[in-house]
């Protein structure tokens, strides 16, 4: 399997314009703490024709940081918008495998905003969210196998997402 770099950018894309709304949960709770903003930067840099570089992996690893140490002090709508923004992160390093696991890099992202605003008590609606996907993260997502079984409330919120998208 192949994924082009357009491709890629599709998928981060789609990542970005589901995590970014979801921010201000993360910032809410944690003002001073801006690595889940360099994650959605660093990647809507590579959206708009940036290279992929180290600043994405250090922005997701970062974001990932920020997720632990919101979990640890019991925010668990700042740890679900910080895993947003980590896998908006680490959407551009898609792998070419066909391997069900690989789902949830294309859809992570859309699962953990979901999540977080299910946790702050709004709607998740999952249509308006895959709405912000394309057609080309649509044909994409088609060459993987379905999301798998696994992975609690934001495993069953991938399965969604990963279902509306391949409708």
């Amino acid at each position: 399997m192949e994924l082009t770099l357009d491709e890629l950018r599709a998928v981060a894309a789609f990542a970005v314009a589901c995590a970014r709304p979801v921010l201000p949960l993360f910032e809410a709770s944690f003002p001073d703490d801006e690595r889940p903003r360099l994650a959605l930067a660093a990647a809507a840099a590579f959206v708009e024709g940036g290279p992929r570089t180290k600043a994405m992996r250090d922005g997701a690893w970062g974001a990932q940081r920020s997720a632990i140490a919101a979990r640890d002090a019991g925010e668990l709508v700042a740890e679900q918008a910080a895993r947003a923004a980590l896998a908006a992160g680490g959407a551009g390093y898609l792998h070419p495998v066909a391997d069900a696991a690989q789902v949830r890099h294309v859809v992570g992202a859309a699962a953990h905003a979901l999540r977080a605003r299910e946790l702050a008590g709004g709607l998740a609606p999952v249509a308006a969210t895959a709405e912000l996907a394309g057609p080309v993260v649509r044909m994409v997502l088609q060459r993987y196998p379905a999301a798998p079984a696994s992975g609690g409330r934001v495993g069953e919120l991938v399965r969604e997402v990963d279902e509306v998208l391949r409708m």
